[in-house]
């Protein structure tokens, strides 16, 4: 499903954000990316997500070559993938359902269609009944299991998060990671980047390590 050959990422005037990473995820896959903040997490998502390009090595995503991919191809590569980002980029002047729709309505699906999609979606992670309220009435936890349910409604085959237990108390955050273990439940691949080891590590089915944008533990590590 995603595999890095030797990956480095570096940035003009800047250090090396990856080092030679090499590492294979495999469909279905619930797996852990961790190391302290700076070690290379976010930029290794970005890569999933064509956000960023290699400055050299290969980058796999469902058998695409994201330092090759084209522009016009990024956005249907995509399609099937839930991204989810420390911050949530909720959008206040809408609803918590027009939140949800907003992934579906700017890719051409039927605003019904979209519409009994989104409220899906929000039953999935518990906050269907909130539906009509506005972002700013919700509480961090709610927060991050509506940008949760806006990740997944386009149906991703991956699911991606970068941090989405940072700002929570105990309980929020195990409520987060209580979803991320039914869609990896259901087939989805789920990836998540966080420091909460203690959390998300029994969970996993792969940990990979980083340290200042080298893998140190986990397939293809350096020594």
């Amino acid at each position: 499903m995603i595999h890095f050959d030797q990956v480095h990422k570096s940035y003009p005037g800047k250090h090396t954000a990856l080092a030679g990473v090499s590492f294979t995820i495999e469909a279905g896959g619930l797996v852990l990316l961790t190391g302290h903040s700076g070690a290379g997490k976010t930029t290794l998502i970005k890569l999933i997500a064509a956000l960023e390009r290699p400055s050299s090595g290969t980058v796999r995503v469902n058998e695409h070559d994201i330092g090759k991919l084209r522009a016009s191809a990024v956005p249907y590569l995509r399609r099937n993938m839930g991204l989810i980002f420390q911050d949530t980029r909720l959008l206040a002047d809408r609803s918590v359902l027009a939140n949800t729709m907003l992934p579906l309505l700017v890719t051409g699906t039927a605003k019904t269609e979209a519409r009994q999609r989104a409220r899906a979606a929000l039953e999935r992670v518990g906050l269907l009944e909130r539906e009509k309220e506005s972002p700013l009435a919700l509480s961090g936890g709610d927060e991050q299991r509506l940008a949760i349910a806006r990740a997944i409604v386009n149906r991703p085959a991956i699911l991606i998060a970068d941090e989405p237990t940072a700002n929570l108390d105990r309980a929020a955050a195990e409520r987060v990671l209580d979803i991320f273990l039914q869609f990896h439940q259901a087939g989805v691949t789920v990836l998540i980047a966080s420091h909460d080891e203690a959390l998300f590590g029994a969970r996993a089915s792969q940990i990979l390590r980083l340290d200042h944008g080298k893998l140190i533990d986990g397939p293809g590590a350096s020594a």
